[in-house]
């Protein structure tokens, strides 16, 4: 018998994309509930759209355009007899007003009461919040219209934080070492957290140096229990973007846990929190910590949670909105092993993590569960994206979460690495080798994690596969390339690729690696397979078989087997060595198209927000000459030698494509 108190949710819509839309969807499917999803239309073909039971298109291309319109969301709830909206975290998901406009609507809002996201999405309000309830603070202020920024600085100390008031994900923060630096860090941080949040408030906060990352996962019911679900270290961060989390954390024992955990529900409590939510902290080697942030809202590294405690943390959120109690389970939840998870980006780590756009012609990590449930014990992965799948410049460009569980850290750490390692992800730049190449870290695995763990340990970015191993993958392409044409010419199919009854020339194939052009030249011989690369002969050559897909290939008394997958002049090869993707070269060569010398290239497709330079100035090596918007992050482009400004080629506000000169630089000595 159903409880009159409660309010049953019988079809939900998920007001968000990608991943976490599939996420919730696949505990709604788990409680029998129907899901509705929303699109923009970029995104009308994503595989979020076609798992949910319904879906209705918002329209537009940006987020402004659709996930972010607050009243298309919900007139999208009731054409489709939703009587539920969940926002997933970013877009709406800490916009009091919209969870208000949700409530107002009749519908049931999987989230916080509005007045606790009004509250804690200002970290201005929020800070005096925690100190009034005992929760420690760390020293910051507000910047006041007319207040003297300076002044205010050097009351705080160096280094300190420009940071912005609303939203999160490391948008609208800078760290400042110098008052010369102050006011251009103002200016950028607010400009940025008026384009992500439409608030530029920001504030100054002291800047701890190296501390670690603590966050700690809270849930309460509307019948007065809220309990702390323990934490995560989310220490391993680059621009204040997390990429890597595990629980638990290997600084935290059973005491600052207890002491931790004491203060999340105090900050909670503080403000009448119902549902998910989590309560950051930095954590000094001392032991002591300080209240950074409280997002209203599930988190993007809630899996590692589930994993350890066994607890759908989706389905505790959908229970307390429909006013039930939390379940016993939540209240006295069990640590379990320990659960470590990465976050796939298109983004190029070897350059500056540039965002990456296009198709993802292969998505495929071998043994990893899509969803799975929190009471597995494995890989779980969490996708956005499929084979096919089209990354825009519009959103995000994360593309999935992978996580792993083990009885120990370590045995965690290592499943991961090579499931990531082993991994096809083809089509796209990606930063899963930089993950792989944490998660083998010497000092990851001895736990010495902080935040500085990116700036102390460089060169992170580099493939797997190093110039050797490029080398060999070279060959394999060549060799399926030549088993592919083989298969398609009929009678002679028997017959390997180039054979001649009398001693005839190797056949000869070129790639570019990115690296440089690798040239492989190969022959069947009798006596077996001669294989010559960049003109040095290989040892110890013995083809165990050969397909356009499979090469299981002998060199200097190692065997390997090499998976190839090819889309026209572009060799995608997966091994043990890791993933190299190669574009075959014509054979008798091309006109390149290169930009002229000086020029200054857009890396990706964005909006120019703003242009330092003007024609005639005269700029170092480094300077700053335009800062481009992209995936809804600022990036600087600077000026690749000293010269002066030819022209500029782009307007402010205007809208670039990848590869588009933007302007032009001569050289000094040949501007006098």
């Amino acid at each position: 018998m159903t409880d009159p108190a409660t309010t049953p949710i019988r079809k939900l819509l998920v007001a968000n994309r990608g991943e976490i839309a599939r996420r919730v969807f696949t505990t709604c499917r788990r409680m029998g509930i129907a899901t509705v999803a929303v699109h923009s239309d970029p995104d009308a073909d994503a595989p979020f759209v076609a798992e949910a039971d319904e879906a209705v298109p918002l329209g537009g291309s940006s987020a402004a355009e659709s996930y972010l319109d607050a009243q298309r969301v919900i007139a999208a709830a009731e054409l489709s007899g939703a009587d539920a909206i969940h926002p997933g975290y970013g877009f709406l998901a800490e916009n009091a007003a919209f969870a208000q406009a949700v409530l107002d609507a009749g519908l049931v809002w999987v989230g916080p009461q509005p007045s606790a996201i009004e509250e804690m999405g200002s970290k201005v309000r929020a800070r005096a919040l925690m100190e009034g309830s005992g929760v420690p603070v760390l020293p910051g202020t507000e910047l006041e219209a007319g207040s003297d920024h300076a002044v205010v600085a050097e009351a705080i100390g160096f280094p300190l934080l420009v940071k912005a008031s609303a939203g999160g994900g490391g948008k609208g923060m800078r760290v400042v070492s110098s008052a010369a630096e102050l006011e251009g860090a103002i200016e950028s941080a607010s400009r940025e957290a008026e384009s992500a949040f439409g608030d530029g408030t920001v504030f100054l906060e002291r800047y701890l140096v190296d501390p670690r990352h603590i966050e700690i996962q809270v849930i309460a019911d509307r019948h007065g229990t809220t309990v702390s679900l323990g934490e995560r270290e989310c220490s391993i961060q680059r621009r204040h973007q997390k990429v890597v989390e595990e629980a638990p954390s290997v600084a935290v024992d059973d005491d600052l846990r207890e002491r931790m955990g004491a203060a999340a529900v105090a900050a909670a409590k503080a403000v009448g929190y119902e549902g998910a939510g989590t309560v950051e902290f930095l954590l000094e080697a001392g032991g002591e910590f300080f209240f950074l942030e409280m997002n209203t809202r599930l988190q993007v590294e809630h899996p590692v949670t589930e994993m350890i405690t066994g607890l759908d943390l989706v389905r505790l959120q959908v229970l307390v909105a429909s006013g039930q109690q939390l379940p016993p389970q939540a209240i006295e939840a069990p640590i379990d092993g320990h659960a470590i998870e990465v976050r796939l980006y298109a983004e190029d780590a070897a350059n500056g993590f540039l965002p990456q756009t296009g198709t993802v012609e292969r998505f495929h990590l071998r043994e990893a569960e899509p969803f799975a449930a929190p009471t597995s014990r494995g890989l779980r992965l969490d996708s956005g994206v499929e084979d096919g799948s089209v990354v825009s410049p519009h959103y995000d460009p994360m593309l999935a979460k992978l996580i792993a569980w083990a009885p120990t850290r370590a045995e965690a750490a290592a499943r991961l690495a090579a499931a990531l390692a082993d991994s096809e992800i083809h089509g796209l730049i990606t930063n899963r080798d930089f993950l792989v190449q944490i998660l083998r870290h010497e000092a990851f695995g001895a736990g010495a994690t902080d935040t500085g763990f990116l700036e102390r340990h460089q060169g992170l970015g580099e493939p797997l596969a190093g110039a050797e191993a490029e080398r060999l993958h070279a060959v394999a392409a060549a060799l399926a390339a030549s088993a592919e044409r083989r298969a398609n010419i009929g009678p002679l199919s028997f017959a390997p690729a180039g054979y001649r009854n009398n001693r005839s020339a190797h056949q000869r194939v070129s790639f570019d690696s990115g690296r440089g052009e690798i040239e492989v030249a190969y022959e069947f011989e009798r006596e077996g397979l001669g294989v010559v690369v960049d003109g040095e002969s290989l040892a110890g050559v013995r083809l165990h078989s050969c397909g356009a897909a499979i090469v299981d290939l002998e060199v200097a008394g190692v065997r390997r087997r090499f998976r190839i997958r090819r889309g026209g002049d572009n060799h995608h090869i997966n091994s043990a060595l890791g993933q190299s993707s190669l574009r075959e070269l014509p054979r008798f060569g091309a006109a390149s198209e290169v930009a002229a010398e000086g020029a200054l290239v857009a890396p990706m497709p964005g909006r120019a927000i703003r242009i330092a330079v003007s024609s005639g100035d005269q700029v170092s090596a480094g300077d700053v000459m335009i800062v481009l918007e992209a995936m809804k992050m600022e990036h600087e482009l600077t000026a690749p030698a000293a010269g002066l400004v030819a022209e500029v080629l782009v307007e402010e506000g205007g809208q670039v494509d990848a590869g588009a000169v933007l302007a032009r630089l001569e050289p000094l000595e040949q501007a006098d």
